[in-house]
């Protein structure tokens, strides 16, 4: 078994991506109040700052800042999930090993997880939240996509609301290295 081996920095900050076990199915943004909820729930709980987030019909990228000397964005992690999992209906089709471990059958078992260095990383990293459903092909501009802390970032005046502009001539490969 491979073993996986997160950074935990108290009081860092972190980019995430979050994965549906079934990439095909749309349940984030099909039960996006459910999800809020679940991070509502945890965030009253165990808070943290939410720098960025875009939810997708089959994951979701965010930056988290935790508070100061807190380090536990597993915990968090695991708290969204089976918060999330326990509003939806159990039909999902869940595997033998995951059944002998008394698990559902949504969520992918590992996340990838990033550790923002420094103003510019943060920059990067909240830039390619935003394009992401650009990326994906679901809107052609950035700000067409509903559930996305861009919005915010708009009023705030972090982002021109045509912020990356009109994408229909195929231009997806946007924050991507080359």
């Amino acid at each position: 078994m491979t073993a996986y081996r997160r950074n935990f920095v108290p009081g860092g900050c972190f980019f995430f991506t979050v994965n549906l076990a079934e990439r095909r199915l749309t349940l984030l943004t099909d039960h996006v109040e459910t999800l809020r909820a679940a991070f509502r729930e945890t965030r009253q709980r165990h808070p943290f700052t939410i720098d960025a987030i875009v939810v997708l019909p089959d994951h979701l990228h965010t930056v988290w800042t935790l508070p100061e000397g807190d380090a536990e964005f597993a915990m968090r992690w695991r708290l969204i999930k089976s918060t999330f999992s326990r509003g939806l209906t159990h039909d999902e089709k869940i595997s033998q090993s995951r059944l002998a471990k008394g698990e559902r059958g949504i969520w992918q078992r590992r996340y990838w997880e990033h550790t923002i260095r420094d103003e510019v990383d943060f920059v990067r990293y909240v830039d390619y939240v935003h394009i992401n459903p650009v990326k994906h092909g679901l809107v052609n501009r950035v700000r067409d996509w509903a559930p996305s802390s861009f919005h915010r970032h708009v009023q705030l005046g972090n982002y021109p609301a045509d912020w990356a502009g009109d994408q229909s001539d195929g231009g997806r490969d946007y924050g991507e290295r080359g």
